[in-house]
Order: C-alpha cells, then sequence, then structure tokens
C-alpha cells in the first residue's frame, strides 16, 4: 500500500514512532544491495529520513561513492516490520557532516527510540530524500 511521504496517515506515523530496529539497504559500488539494522527517524514535514553513524562504516561510504557519481545522492531504502505491520521507505541519500544535521539527527533518534547515544567525534548523518512510502500499519 502506498502512502503519502509528507502526509502520511496517522497509523502509518505512529508506527514510525514506535521503537522498532530497522534496516538499511545501500548500493555497493558493484550495484549488489548491502543492507544491515540501524535506527531511523521519520520527519514527514521535511520529507526526510535519518540515519546516525560513524563515519568510517560501510554504509556511509557506500553512500559517498553513490553520491560522488548520482545526482541527488544514493538511492536507498529503510524498513521496519512488526508481524504484519510494515513499512518501507524510499529516497536519495546524502552524508551531512555539520553540527547541526548531526545534533538534529542524535535528538530524534534520541526521541524515538529513549536513549541519547553516546557522543561519537566521527558521527555523521545519512540524510534520506524521501520519494516513496509504502506500507501496512
Amino acid at each position: 500500500m502506498s502512502h503519502d511521504v509528507l502526509n502520511p496517515t496517522p497509523e502509518y506515523l505512529a508506527f514510525w514512532r514506535e521503537r522498532h530496529v530497522c534496516t538499511l539497504t545501500t548500493p555497493r559500488p558493484d550495484g549488489s544491495p548491502h543492507v544491515v539494522p540501524v535506527g531511523v527517524t521519520y520527519d514527514p514535514e521535511a520529507g526526510l529520513a535519518r540515519v546516525i553513524s560513524n563515519k568510517h562504516s560501510k554504509k556511509v561510504r557506500n553512500v559517498l561513492a553513490a553520491q560522488a557519481v548520482e545526482p541527488g545522492g544514493a538511492r536507498v531504502a529503510v524498513c521496519q516490520m512488526e508481524g504484519r505491520r510494515w513499512a518501507t521507505l524510499e529516497g536519495r541519500a546524502v552524508i551531512r557532516t555539520d553540527e547541526a544535521s548531526v545534533a538534529e539527527a542524535v535528538a530524534r533518534y534520541a526521541e524515538r527510540y529513549g536513549r541519547t547515544p553516546s557522543p561519537n567525534p566521527d558521527r555523521v548523518v545519512l540524510e534520506i530524500t524521501l520519494e516513496r512510502a509504502m506500507g501496512r500499519a
């Protein structure tokens, strides 16, 4: 079932506010998918999803490699499921390193997951400009 990225149903948005481990799929340089567990925050007002990460991670390297050759950033997807409920957000990711973007992503993560991550000078944000939302919530 398709959803409006900027105006999701209350049930769909509520599902994205519950505490769930998600997956992030990024393209490797050879085009194959790299799938890893992550925490994700969804900001429909801005049309963004955010994932915090270490700048040395494979997912960040994958996005940076794709970002260098694809206008708009790497094509990625984040997904979560619980029982028969599931939700996927797709879009284009870029890496943000500026202090304000990282602080915003950490604050949103803390709100959704109920804990503030330990300080990390190597933290960056995968910022996904959303193009598609799907799921059953």
